[in-house]
């Protein structure tokens, strides 16, 4: 026999609540005010440029191999737009050749480091310090504007930046990759180069 059916009461049924949310922060912060900068989410520290510009600029001061072993591509970078916007103002139509010769030259660079330390180097490294090392080499564009380089005194100015580059290249390539007493076989390489890249100034 079929037992009696309950009459309906009108009532839900509500389940009991068998999580509780716990109070823990979440892992993005829950406000703005929690999350980082947006240039330390980029990897710009204008306090390591500054430095990394002086040690360029300055070729008898020390490195600070730490620092220079960074891969900081926002100096070099801005760098590159400055030389090509120097070549530009001499009638020079080169920003392809400033970034060909640049890839080409970073990554032979990059190959021969890598044969010559013990330690090894990025390829960012690389590219980073051959790029704060262009410096020099904007001075020699903005001189090329006013006056022209093809004369003896043109010549010498250029030779001195091919030096400057390359002595403060070959110095912060020694200290970051502990590479003591090989700064004339560093050196070489890097003045071919930003040789090249005063032909592009001085012609």
């Amino acid at each position: 026999m079929m037992q009696p059916q309950q009459p309906y009461t009108g009532q839900i049924f509500h389940p009991t609540q068998t999580y509780t949310p716990t109070t823990s922060q979440p892992f993005y912060g829950n406000n703005f005010e929690d999350e980082p900068p947006l240039l330390e989410e980029l990897g710009i520290n204008f306090d390591h440029i500054w430095q990394k510009t002086l040690t360029v600029l300055h070729p008898l001061k020390v490195a600070d191999g730490s620092i220079m072993n960074e891969t900081d591509l926002a100096g070099p970078m801005v760098f590159c737009l400055a030389f090509g916007a120097t070549l530009l103002l001499a009638g020079k139509i080169q920003f392809g050749y400033v970034y060909g010769i640049s890839a080409i030259g970073c990554l032979g660079m990059f190959c021969l480091l890598n044969l010559m330390s013990m330690t090894g180097v990025s390829f960012g490294c690389v590219a980073s310090v051959l790029g704060y090392c262009l410096l020099p080499m904007i001075l020699l564009s903005s001189f090329a504007v006013i006056f022209s380089l093809q004369g003896m005194v043109g010549i010498i100015l250029t030779a001195g930046i091919i030096g400057w580059c390359s002595f403060s290249a070959s110095k912060i390539f020694i200290s970051a990759l502990a590479m003591e007493g090989q700064q004339l076989l560093v050196a070489y390489p890097c003045a071919l180069l930003y040789g090249v890249f005063a032909l592009i100034s001085v012609f």
